[in-house]
C-alpha cells in the first residue's frame, strides 16, 4: 500500500522513508538488525544498529562491523523516522523494530517469544497500528510446557544415564537455546561439557550478566569417568560427528520445539526429544498480536497461510511478507558447515 513504513524488496524488508531494511538478507547501507541469529544477521552491511544488549553476541558471531548499539527503548530519528528497539525475549539482545512516522507507528517483531526466560530481557507488548509477525510454531498443535518441568525431564534423564555410567548428549542450537539450557538445568549432577562452537556464546552471555554455570571444553577434562557422566551441549551437527566418539555409549537427545512432532525425533536418530522453543508457541503468537492493539498483521516466516486465514476470521487485516527468514533448522544447517555463526 502507498505510505507503507515497510514494504518488501529482494533485499529485505525496507522502510521507504527511513532508507533503510529489517534483517535484510541481501548486503545493504544500513541495516537494523532484531537479533543475531544467523538468518536475520548476516554479512556484508555498511551499517548496522542492534539493540545494546545484543553487542556482545552479534560481534561472536559477524567480527568487527560498524555496529551502533541502542538500549532499549531509547529513540533515534533517521531521516524523520522515529527508531525504537523494545525486548523480543527471543534471544539474548532480541529487539522489535518500532517505526513511527507521518502519524503511523509500525512493529516488525523479528523473532519472539512471550515466556519468562533468565537468560534475556522479557517480551514487552509494543502498541501499534501494523504489527509484523513471526510464524515459526503458527499452528494450533503448537503449545509448550512450563519451562520448570521440561528442565525436570531434563534433569531426570541426565540423572539416569549418570547411574548407568552413560554421557547425556542434548543437541541446541549454540545461540540462544544453549545458554537456555544452561541457565534451567541442575549443574550438581555432573560436570557439563560444551562444544566448541558454543564456548564464545556463552562467553558473550556471561559478559553481558547472564548467569551460567561453570562449562568446560572436553580437550579439559582431566578425569575422563567425566565422560561417561557428563552433559553435553553441542548444536546438531555434532551429535552426528566423529567428535562424539570420545563419549562412549552416549545418550543422545534434542532440544527443539519442533519435538513436539514425534517424528521429527525419529528422523533425527535422538534417543529422546525435549520441547524447548525460543518462539511463541500458537497461544502466545496471538497473546502478542492482540496485545499491540493493531488493526493490520503482516506475517512472515513459519505457518504464514494458516496464521493469515486466522487473523482474518478474526476481523484483522492480514497479509503475507514472503521472506529468506528461516527458523530453528537454518541454524542447525549452518552450523552443520562447522562455523560457530
Amino acid at each position: 500500500m502507498n505510505g507503507d513504513l515497510v514494504v518488501q524488496r529482494p533485499e529485505g524488508l525496507y522502510c521507504p522513508p527511513g532508507d533503510f531494511y529489517i534483517d535484510p538478507w541481501r548486503p545493504v547501507a544500513r541495516a537494523v538488525i532484531t537479533h543475531a541469529h544467523s538468518d536475520h544477521a548476516r554479512h556484508g552491511n555498511g551499517h548496522y544498529l542492534a539493540a545494546a544488549p545484543a553487542e556482545g553476541v552479534l560481534r561472536a558471531r559477524l567480527g568487527d562491523i560498524a555496529l551502533q548499539t541502542l538500549p532499549y527503548g531509547e529513540t533515534l530519528q533517521h531521516h524523520g523516522v522515529t527508531v525504537s528497539l523494545h525486548p523480543a525475549g527471543h534471544v539474548l539482545g532480541s529487539a522489535q523494530v518500532r517505526l513511527e512516522h507521518g502519524g503511523q507507528v509500525w512493529v516488525a517483531s523479528g523473532d519472539y517469544k512471550v515466556a519468562p526466560d533468565p537468560t534475556c530481557t522479557p517480551f514487552e507488548p509494543v502498541r501499534c497500528d501494523v504489527f509484523i509477525t513471526e510464524s515459526t510454531f503458527g499452528l494450533p498443535i503448537y503449545r509448550w510446557c512450563p519451562d520448570e518441568e521440561v528442565f525436570g525431564d531434563i534433569n531426570a534423564w541426565w540423572a539416569r544415564n549418570v547411574d548407568h555410567g552413560r554421557a547425556s548428549v542434548l543437541a541446541c542450537y549454540s545461540f540462544g537455546k544453549a545458554q537456555r539450557v544452561l541457565a534451567g538445568v541442575d549443574p550438581s549432577i555432573a560436570p557439563i561439557v560444551v562444544h566448541g562452537a558454543v564456548k564464545p556464546l556463552n562467553e558473550a552471555y556471561r559478559a553481558a550478566g547472564v548467569s551460567l554455570p561453570d562449562t568446560t571444553m572436553v580437550t579439559d577434562v582431566k578425569d575422563k569417568a567425566d565422560l561417561r557422566r557428563c552433559l553435553v551441549i553441542c548444536p546438531p551437527s555434532a551429535a552426528a560427528s566423529p567428535w562424539m566418539r570420545r563419549f562412549g555409549a552416549a545418550q543422545t537427545a534434542f532440544a527443539s520445539g519442533w519435538m513436539q512432532v514425534r517424528g521429527n525425533r525419529r528422523r533425527g536418530g535422538y534417543d529422546r526429544g525435549f520441547v524447548l522453543s525460543d518462539h511463541a508457541d500458537w497461544p502466545g503468537l496471538h497473546e502478542a498480536i492482540a496485545a499491540t492493539g493493531a488493526q493490520r498483521v503482516i506475517v512472515t516466516h513459519g505457518s504464514s497461510p494458516a496464521m493469515v486465514r486466522h487473523l482474518r476470521e478474526r476481523g484483522l487485516q492480514a497479509q503475507a511478507f514472503e521472506t529468506e527468514y528461516g527458523d530453528d533448522v537454518v541454524e542447525a544447517d549452518l552450523e552443520a558447515g562447522g562455523e560457530v555463526s
